[in-house]
């Protein structure tokens, strides 16, 4: 069936649309270079060239642009975009870095993390380790939800992100709900309980 014909079929079941997703995010976030895809500075590649390879793997040749498209708008937190014939990661980048515009963020944000790591960080601060930037949530929840990922019972780290901005640290926004930063010093970082 050609992909014109198969983009009118009904939507993927939710399972095929979430392992297309972790895909896009070790394509486009991850892993390019395992692949013959070239991202530009921001990291956008070309749809076309993301198509080819997904019908080149037997896991992904079911996978067409409309699916591509409903996992771009999943609904939550968007992780990915499409301008006009270009696709890429929003953040979360561990191939490249792409650059954003500064932005003022709110008074206070927060990063979720395992009770383990929050010991260290409280001492040396929020480095990026193998992402580009450092990730924010523009909520406890949110970042709780991220913390999760790393602990059954995450600590929540409240960041004091007005005094760091104030202080010459920049942040950037690249959606709603995620705030980035370079390096986040100890003493703008606070654990539960802290006054």
């Amino acid at each position: 069936m050609d992909e014109a014909a198969d983009s009118h079929e009904t939507v993927r079941p939710q399972g095929q649309l979430q392992r297309l997703s972790k895909f896009l995010a070790l394509l486009l976030r991850h892993r390019p270079a395992k692949f013959p895809l070239k991202l530009d500075e921001q990291g956008y590649a070309s749809l076309d060239e993301v198509m080819t390879i997904l019908h080149g793997l037997p896991n992904f040749r079911w996978a067409n642009r409309a699916d591509v498209a409903a996992v771009v708008n999943t609904a939550g937190r968007r992780r990915y975009e499409i301008v006009g014939d270009r696709i890429r990661a929003l953040y979360g980048h561990s191939a490249l870095r792409p650059t954003y515009e500064p932005t003022v963020p709110p008074a206070v944000l927060y990063h979720g993390t395992a009770p383990e790591a929050a010991v260290l960080i409280r001492r040396e601060g929020l480095h990026p380790m193998d992402r580009g930037y450092v990730h924010l949530s523009a909520t406890p929840e949110l970042a709780r939800s991220t913390g999760l990922r790393h602990a059954a019972d995450p600590v929540i780290l409240r960041i004091r992100a007005a005094e760091a901005h104030a202080a010459g640290i920049p942040f950037y926004h690249p959606i709603p709900e995620i705030y980035l930063s370079e390096t986040i010093p100890p003493e703008f970082i606070e654990t539960p309980g802290e006054v």
